[in-house]
């Protein structure tokens, strides 16, 4: 486990496993490093160097007061600190759910030499249209004033429960991702909501520029983002699409098996990941293109 620099002077948790071609997670909005927590050790086995971390606000990095300091660049940045740190020099595969997904299509147009593949959960190109920009809008300013007001122990066991931890609350990882959840500061997760989540820029008209193979991944229930994965897999030049049955929001904890077979089997066309090809073909039954 790491402390990882910020450029404005703050500091974020971060933590690498293993060692290969790094994999960098990023979580949803709400959420920590825990909610990925079991897909270490079978990503580690495959061959992968899994890095972990927690976007500021989030999580065991630090939630600065000051609502100036949370912004999407700001975000992308710490990603690329991250990066730095885990792998220096070396480029990696950005995989993110939700407002992961998002933050790694950013460092993807900023930066696209550190970029060697991406994966996309559950996630979407950001919102052009002002209505449903403003329906967005609102949403996070819900989840920003229901924090404030009850705190994130409320948060995580109310009805958002499914977005956070995913379908099955009673399994022990997700237990554990509510635990962490419950943990974090509620202004951190605020500031995040209103200033990053919130207004971040769309990238729909970029992202015919992203020339890194992509796998686009929806839970068969998320229907939020069904939509956003057919737009993704569609204006990306070498994206794919896998829909893992039985999943919601959080495709990784509703069903693990399918997510990580899913996930190596691509890798694992790619050369990526080592023993990945009947990892993929074990998903024919879980997941559907």
């Amino acid at each position: 486990m790491a402390r990882v620099a910020t450029a404005d002077g703050y500091t974020l948790h971060a933590e690498a496993h293993g060692e290969g071609v790094p994999l960098v997670l990023s979580c949803a909005l709400a959420t920590t490093s825990e909610n990925w927590r079991p897909q270490v050790e079978p990503l580690v086995a495959a061959g992968l160097r899994v890095v972990l971390w927690d976007f500021r606000g989030h999580g065991r990095s630090d939630a600065p007061d000051d609502p100036g300091v949370y912004d999407v660049h700001r975000v992308v940045d710490d990603l690329a600190r991250v990066l730095d740190w885990a792998a220096p020099g070396q480029p990696a595969v950005l995989a993110g759910l939700s407002f992961g997904g998002l933050a790694s299509l950013h460092l993807a147009l900023r930066d696209p030499a550190r970029v060697r593949a991406l994966v996309l959960v559950g996630s979407g190109p950001g919102f052009k249209n002002p209505d449903a920009q403003a329906r967005w809008t609102a949403l996070v300013e819900r989840t920003a004033s229901f924090v404030l007001r009850n705190g994130m122990q409320a948060f995580a066991a109310g009805r958002a429960a499914a977005t956070l931890v995913g379908l099955h609350p009673e399994r022990p990882a997700a237990q554990a991702a509510a635990r962490a959840i419950a943990a974090q500061v509620p202004h951190g997760i605020a500031h995040f909501a209103r200033h990053v989540a919130g207004p971040a820029e769309p990238v729909l008209d970029r992202l015919g520029e992203i020339a890194a193979p992509t796998l686009v991944m929806v839970g068969e229930h998320d229907e939020q983002y069904l939509r956003a994965a057919d737009v993704l897999a569609a204006r990306m030049p070498r994206a794919e699409r896998a829909s893992i049955r039985g999943a919601g929001h959080i495709v990784n904890l509703d069903e693990p098996e399918a997510f990580d077979a899913a996930l190596l089997g691509f890798l694992g066309r790619l050369g990526i990941a080592r023993g990945a090809q009947a990892q993929g073909a074990s998903a024919a039954g879980s997941a559907g293109a």
